[in-house]
């Protein structure tokens, strides 16, 4: 796959601390790097405008649910084959992207995430609970075992998102990242997780993750798919018994 092909999509919101780094570090990938600036309060947007990469925005903080949405359709719209979302707070590595197009070369119909499975007493504790909390219900829903449900670094195949029924209602991102896992599998694609190393720069701005109440919203989205689903067992099964498809580390 040629740097032309793809796009890295990088939702921000108050990213002024990381945003520059993180753009360059994602042109040397590809020069299809799009931001999509939420109506940040700090100099995200002016940062950007410094930068090759194309600025989207939003006129009122709308949320990285919408924030993803605004990219995916630009993505489609550039005619792009897949897009690899990256946080703008300097905690996914950019030099990681072409173990994720390898694996997506592999398994062109399979969603590919990269997993934080290496080090990951590197997590600060409560967010490490609450993110295996989600890990077993968003895997129970997906009928798939999901090594990482809450990684925001993924490779999306554009034939996915051009059949994503999952909106952005609720602007949480961690609830739509969720919900999409889910959505993928009931429309039949696959997922790839390549392990990475947790990382959490200290220089970054403090997370938009809130253990307690994004865990809440997301089980309640799972347990409304799951009762829909009259609770689902044979995918509770599936998910406890099938073995995560985890990419070769030369892959």
């Amino acid at each position: 796959m040629t740097p032309s092909t793809f796009a890295i999509l990088i939702p921000a919101y108050n990213e002024a601390l990381t945003i520059t780094s993180v753009i360059d570090s994602a042109l040397a990938i590809t020069p299809n790097v799009l931001v999509v600036n939420d109506a940040s309060q700090d100099n995200t947007a002016e940062l950007v405008r410094q930068t090759p990469a194309l600025l989207l925005e939003h006129e009122h903080n709308r949320g990285k649910a919408s924030a993803l949405l605004t990219g995916f359709a630009k993505a489609t719209e550039l005619g792009m084959e897949c897009v690899i979302t990256l946080d703008g707070d300097g905690q996914h590595d950019p030099q990681q992207i072409p173990q994720l197009l390898a694996a997506f070369a592999q398994s062109p119909q399979n969603m590919v995430i990269a997993a934080r499975l290496q080090n990951r007493e590197n997590a600060p504790k409560a967010r490490l609970v609450a993110n295996k909390i989600a890990d077993f219900w968003v895997s129970w829903a997906a009928s798939s075992p999901i090594a990482d449900s809450q990684s925001g670094f993924r490779l999306y195949p554009i034939d996915l998102i051009r059949n994503l029924k999952t909106n952005a209602v609720n602007p949480s991102g961690f609830v739509f990242e969720s919900e999409v896992l889910i959505d993928a599998s009931a429309a039949g694609f696959g997922f790839t997780f390549v392990p990475i190393a947790s990382c959490y720069p200290e220089e970054r701005r403090a997370s938009h993750f809130r253990p307690g109440f994004d865990i809440t919203q997301i089980t309640l989205m799972v347990a409304g798919k799951l009762l829909r689903k009259g609770l689902n067992l044979p995918g509770l099964v599936k998910s406890l018994t099938k073995r995560p498809h985890i990419a070769q580390s030369d892959a």
